[in-house]
């Protein structure tokens, strides 16, 4: 998952985004945005966003299915508290194990491939089983 943070304002509408942060994850990108209402009063939307593709080749039709959770101050502590529960929940019956970061070969790593006839003019045998 990659984090992006960018503040903003964005005026006009109802609501004013006053901050707002993305997540990539996979085929999804949740956001996060901060917004102030007509009323001055901060608010934090939650939006998740994935992209839809029907169709193939010069046919295919791009499509994003969003959904929006609105979270008002006054059910933070109520939200985490049941967020991270059921975080630890999911967590202590199936563990997510890190991937190994993957190594690559320098040139003094690669295994050298032993080759037992390199005579280019030799006939080439084939063995295939029916």
């Amino acid at each position: 998952m990659e984090d992006y943070k960018k503040k903003s304002a964005v005026e006009g509408g109802d609501k004013e985004i006053v901050y707002s942060q993305s997540v990539k994850a996979g085929k999804r990108i949740y956001y996060m945005d901060v917004k102030k209402s007509r009323k001055d009063e901060l608010f934090l939307a939650i939006t998740e966003s994935k992209k839809i593709v029907t169709g193939e080749g010069d046919d295919a039709q791009v499509s994003y299915e969003k959904h929006k959770i609105f979270l008002y101050k006054e059910d933070f502590d109520k939200f985490c508290n049941s967020l991270n529960e059921a975080i630890a929940f999911i967590k202590e019956r199936q563990p997510y194990e890190t991937p190994a970061p993957v190594k690559e070969n320098t040139p003094e790593e690669v295994p050298e491939i032993e080759v037992e006839n390199t005579d280019l003019n030799a006939p080439l045998k084939i063995d295939i089983d029916f």
